[in-house]
């Protein structure tokens, strides 16, 4: 079987939740398949720390194809974002060249399937239903980005970013339609997103295939000495909104009671191209900005707790499965939760206030039979449910069902 998989972002260095579930599933696809990755990037080159080297080397004999986007939104694409009919998340992804390297990457090659990642690449899918029409296109998605939108719209202090949140909303919803309507087959990260998706588009062929994690990867984390760990951590791209405002959240109605309460407790905030909001938080007593690191693994060997203080975003966490990995409890927001199989008081600990995280937190010592019974717990979980390689069985069941469906039996390829 030969995939073509196009991804609005290169899938190295893994730098955030998205980089990893493009890389895993890629991985998982290479397995079986002959795959051709397509990314987009901005950066066009990167570090490749060694401790990450051996799982792109997962990769070998696939086709990694890199092209270059623009860095981020002009002041063009906002006004044409708001008076125009597609939003600037999807303009901010669309430029010629990327245009001419997918043309001619599908004129070069034959695939029996393609895999896109979301609406963002819209512009894309359209273009390649036209040149190779009878190929099954299928649709991963990380999120449902204009509930991410509506979210947003609810929580910025800005009149502004409100309304343009609420813009970009409308017009995401009626983008999301189309994919619905394009793609073949779509799959999602949860339960509870298929049945918003089918809200929409009730004939839409959607399969549920979560997030997952590299149990092996984080196996040896959780041996430390005790009475070591001190600190609270919180993981994520510190240039994502929904990451800036939970680090936010937490850093300022959170942390000076939780300290008062338990002066032992460091907080770190961890990872890559952290907003000058978050980093000024560094100037709070008992706060550390680590910006990108090579490995997460030290992080987790030394947190008492992981704090998923999340009140903006769509999708699953892969935050919350790498911590229950590496044997960290979560204190995790509802919505930080969703859409995971998780069972509260028993694998995590949801709390939504500053009141109520900080009562579950300062209630949170390692050296408790709560704590080691709440990591047991969800170490069981990840292993069961959430690794990476149960979640590839899932993955090519859904390419099987789909090539039986597709109404030529014959390989097809591109027009040439």
């Amino acid at each position: 079987m030969r995939v073509l998989y196009l991804s609005t972002r290169f899938c190295w260095p893994i730098t955030s939740g998205a980089h990893l579930r493009d890389f895993y599933l890629a991985r998982q696809l290479a397995a079986k398949s002959t795959l051709t990755y397509l990314g987009l990037d901005r950066e066009m080159d990167g570090p490749v720390g060694s401790s990450r080297r051996e799982r792109l080397e997962a990769l070998p004999d696939s086709e990694m194809v890199r092209v270059r986007r623009q860095a981020g939104y002009g002041p063009i694409d906002l006004v044409r974002g708001i008076l125009g009919p597609t939003p600037v998340s999807i303009l901010n992804f669309t430029a010629p060249q990327i245009m001419d390297k997918i043309e001619r990457v599908l004129r070069e090659g034959r695939f029996d399937i393609i895999q896109f990642e979301g609406v963002h690449l819209l512009v894309y899918a359209r273009r390649i239903r036209q040149i190779a029409a009878n190929t099954p296109l299928i649709c991963d998605w990380h999120n449902i980005e204009s509930e991410i939108q509506r979210r947003y719209a609810q929580t910025s202090a800005s009149p502004a970013r409100r309304l343009y949140a609420r813009r970009t909303a409308q017009l995401l919803k009626r983008a999301e339609r189309e994919v619905l309507r394009l793609a073949n087959a779509h799959t999602v990260c949860s339960e509870r997103e298929r049945q918003v998706l089918l809200e929409q588009v009730p004939e839409a062929h959607i399969t549920v295939i979560p997030n997952g994690v590299d149990t092996a990867f984080f196996a040896a984390t959780s041996a430390v000495a005790e009475g070591l760990r001190q600190n609270v951590v919180f993981v994520g791209s510190m240039d994502y909104h929904a990451n800036i405002d939970a680090a936010l959240f937490f850093a300022k109605a959170i942390w000076p009671g939780l300290r008062e309460r338990r002066p032992d407790l460091r907080f770190f905030i961890v990872g890559s191209k952290p907003a000058p909001e978050v980093v000024e938080l560094a100037n709070q007593p008992g706060i550390t900005v680590t910006g990108t690191v090579e490995d997460l693994r030290p992080h987790y060997r030394n947190a008492v707790m992981v704090v998923v203080p999340v009140r903006v975003a769509s999708g699953t966490r892969l935050k919350v499965l790498e911590a229950m990995a590496a044997g960290v409890p979560v204190i995790s927001t509802r919505l930080g939760a969703e859409g995971l199989a998780v069972t509260p008081g028993k694998d995590i600990l949801i709390a939504d206030t500053p009141a109520e995280i900080i009562d579950t937190a300062a209630a949170l010592h390692q050296d408790t039979a709560a704590w080691h019974e709440l990591t047991a717990n969800a170490l069981r979980l990840v292993e069961a449910e959430y690794d990476w390689s149960v979640i590839g069985e899932r993955l090519e069941r859904v390419y099987t069902e789909l090539l039986a469906r597709r109404p030529d039996a014959n390989v097809v390829g591109a027009e040439r």
